[in-house]
């Protein structure tokens, strides 16, 4: 057996080990928070922060996030997805009967990379390189880590899947914002322009404005906490 090959079956077996410790309690939160409507009211703090320091200007930062997250889309399904026509654990013959699935959703055919990690490990990357916030940096990071797992949970994504959209993911997000930094100066009135002081002015243009931020990744994730849990009532 290759090296390919023991990496594929180990992949096999890590997908089986986590996607086991599933409940009814579990199976509702991680459908709702891997719904990407869900988390609108996110998006949309994220932009009032960026058009509120900002203002007309910060067109050009969400046209940055747009970019991005078309780069990330599209890549990651039509470039790498068809490429490696890798099937999803939910379409593979020898699993698909064994992993847990919610709602007999499975996906499409092909899993390689997972979009859901690429966007979201994207998004994370460029917002934490704008706002540098501590604080800010640990919330997202640790959403799009929770994002990126509810693939597995739900028995649509190997880890290889998820590991490729993180670090695509990552790629990409550095890359858009290597590229936003050079246009920005242009619509951004920083005293400074050089690299270094380019970063941090725009850092700072933002205030604490990030922590609306992640307190709402916390109240969003409290909701869908409790959500789980009276849906569990009801349908028990």
């Amino acid at each position: 057996m290759g090296l390919l090959q023991s990496l594929i079956e180990l992949d096999k077996e890590l997908l089986l080990f986590l996607n086991s410790f599933h409940n009814g309690y579990w199976d509702n939160f991680f459908w709702m928070f891997t719904s990407k409507e869900v988390w609108l009211p996110l998006y949309l703090v994220i932009a009032y922060v960026i058009f509120k320091n900002h203002g007309a200007r910060g067109l050009v930062t969400m046209l940055a996030v747009a970019v991005l997250i078309v780069l990330c889309d599209q890549i990651s399904s039509n470039v790498f997805k068809s490429g490696f026509e890798r099937l999803r654990p939910s379409h593979d013959e020898e699993l698909k009967y064994l992993v847990h699935l919610i709602n007999g959703k499975r996906g499409g055919l092909y899993g390689f990379v997972s979009s859901h990690a690429t966007n979201s490990f994207g998004l994370a990357m460029f917002t934490s390189l704008l706002f540098r916030n501590k604080a800010y940096t640990l919330f997202i990071f640790l959403w799009a880590t929770v994002n990126a797992y509810s693939r597995i949970y739900m028995g649509v994504h190997f880890s290889g899947d998820i590991i490729g959209g993180f670090l695509l993911g990552i790629i990409l997000g550095r890359i858009v914002y290597g590229l936003y930094l050079r246009v920005i100066p242009r619509f951004v009135v920083i005293s400074h322009h050089n690299k270094r002081l380019l970063k941090s002015g725009l850092a700072e243009s933002f205030g604490t404005d990030a922590r609306l931020i992640f307190f709402t990744i916390i109240i969003m994730t409290g909701t869908l906490l409790t959500a789980a849990k009276v849906m569990l009532k009801i349908t028990g």
